[in-house]
């Protein structure tokens, strides 16, 4: 969920030495300064607490690194291990680290940190996602530089998942404050937090990899698309980290002072319905609902046309992508045969939605698309991440929500019968088990039929593949085009 959340969508905040929460984020403007907008502000710094992307969209791989990273074409890369290897029974990875690695606490980066981080996952984290590092048994510190991680069986998840949030490595003596004082080992350092405007990252002068181009990041967070627009067209900003309001995009595109970079995302914007509850729970109303949502309408409606229909949890990024956008056709007959049938007439739903504008516009087409087929809707926008967390992700306290869920490979969470889907599929938990342990083949042909099954059963409604589009200044480079993984990765922007 970017809501880059839950693991539907969304949250992020402070640090180093002499930061408070209150401190003033107050910055001097220069060649070596950069400012981001972003819409989604963080609530804390606590990723291992707090669900939603908004804190892993800041932190990893700037603040926190992993043994590896997911680079721009969805490959698993080298980060904190130089290398590893697999052994034939695809349960033991040994990883070689890199050496000369600290943490902005001071403290060396060794095997020990490895095994510490990969276990606290099992033990102290909360977040949803945490269930992925069930699989690992236990882990060896061989060398100060060398940490062997072995399962408990054969996962072809597992290695990928390090590349997220999951991955990230702790200092242990530095785990004291997480959700304001983050403490890692990459290029960059949190140096203040204004809560509700800005997070200040400083470049860590102890870093070991290649020195960031920008000493100064700046995160500026503006809810209001028409303002963040404002804020780059007037020098607030150098960025505007993803555009939430497609119709300006031709008033940059036409002026040379800006660079638009476009590409794809693995971000799935969801119509999640609450499976759990009445009369949702009814196969046959959830079917309906997919067939009276015009998906072509309503991204040109919400988004100007940009994204792209794929009618599945799977974007074409991922190794088993089909093209199931044409499986429930718009077919408002249809959807009040179904109705009908389910004995479903004069439904009222509540579609509570986070105040984002890619949210409210998609809510505002589908409550129009399904009174057209006799099904009033209210809607309820929630402050998000923290209202919308609580209520909707935690709580599963609505019937119908718009998303916008950014994690990789995240299909898997329909595997939960307590994730808030409220999806108790007893096929689609066993392919997802069967294609974890199998052959590489063998986990394309069960995600397929995975991801078949789940829009057969109208688990959800796959509006649209959101667009990666990021406008910033002509002078910004090295911006990936592609938004694949849970972090705005600042590491390669650099002035030209």
């Amino acid at each position: 969920m970017k809501s880059r959340l839950p693991a539907a969508a969304l949250a992020l905040l402070l640090v180093t030495s002499g930061c408070s929460a209150g401190s003033s984020a107050s910055v001097s403007g220069g060649p070596d300064t950069l400012s981001v907008g972003f819409t989604a502000e963080p609530a804390n710094f606590d990723f291992t607490h707090s669900d939603g992307t908004a804190i892993p969209q800041a932190l990893l791989y700037n603040v926190y690194e992993g043994l590896v990273k997911l680079d721009s074409e969805s490959h698993i890369v080298p980060l904190l291990a130089e290398s590893w290897t697999i052994s034939p029974d695809r349960k033991t990875y040994d990883f070689q680290l890199r050496k000369g690695v600290k943490f902005s606490n001071g403290a060396e980066f060794t095997a020990d940190d490895v095994k510490f981080s990969l276990m606290r996952v099992k033990t102290d984290w909360t977040i949803s996602i945490k269930s992925t590092m069930d699989v690992v048994d236990h882990v060896d510190v061989v060398a100060p530089d060398h940490a062997r991680v072995v399962l408990n069986k054969p996962s072809n998840g597992w290695l990928f998942s390090l590349t997220s949030r999951l991955g990230a490595m702790f200092s242990r003596t530095g785990v004291g404050d997480l959700a304001n004082k983050p403490i890692g080992t990459g290029p960059y350092v949190v140096a203040s937090r204004k809560r509700g405007d800005s997070v200040v990252l400083k470049a860590n002068p102890a870093y070991w990899g290649r020195k960031p181009a920008y000493g100064t990041v700046v995160l500026k967070y503006i809810k209001d698309p028409t303002a963040l627009n404002n804020a780059l067209l007037s020098n607030g900003i150098d960025v505007i980290s993803a555009i939430t309001a497609p119709d300006s995009i031709p008033q940059f595109t036409g002026d040379d002072r800006f660079t638009v970079v476009q590409g794809s995302t693995n971000s799935e914007v969801t119509m999640a319905m609450n499976n759990a509850r009445a009369p949702l729970n009814d196969v046959r109303v959830r079917q309906a609902l997919t067939y009276a949502i015009d998906r072509k309408a309503l991204l040109d409606t919400a988004w100007g046309g940009r994204g792209t229909l794929i009618g599945s949890m799977v974007p074409p990024t991922d190794p088993w992508y089909e093209d199931l956008s044409t499986y429930y056709p718009f077919d408002p007959a249809k959807a009040k045969s179904l109705l009908a049938e389910a004995g479903a007439t004069n439904l009222d739903l509540r579609l509570r939605i986070p105040n984002l504008p890619y949210a409210v516009s998609a809510a505002q087409v589908v409550a129009s698309q399904l009174a057209d087929v006799g099904v009033h809707v209210t809607i309820e926008p929630l402050d998000f991440p923290a209202v919308w967390l609580k209520q909707v992700f935690t709580d599963h306290d609505y019937d119908l929500s718009i998303i916008q869920h950014v994690e990789a490979r995240d299909i898997t969470t329909f595997g939960k019968p307590k994730y808030y889907w409220g999806y108790d599929g007893k096929d689609v938990q066993r392919l997802l088990a069967e294609a974890d342990t199998g052959t590489p083949e063998q986990q394309v042909a069960d995600m397929r039929q995975v991801a078949k099954r789940l829009t057969a059963d109208a688990a959800a409604d796959w509006l649209f593949l959101f667009p990666n589009v990021i406008v910033a200044k002509s002078k910004v480079t090295g911006f990936v085009k592609n938004q694949v993984s849970e972090s705005f990765d600042l590491t390669g922007l650099a002035p030209r």
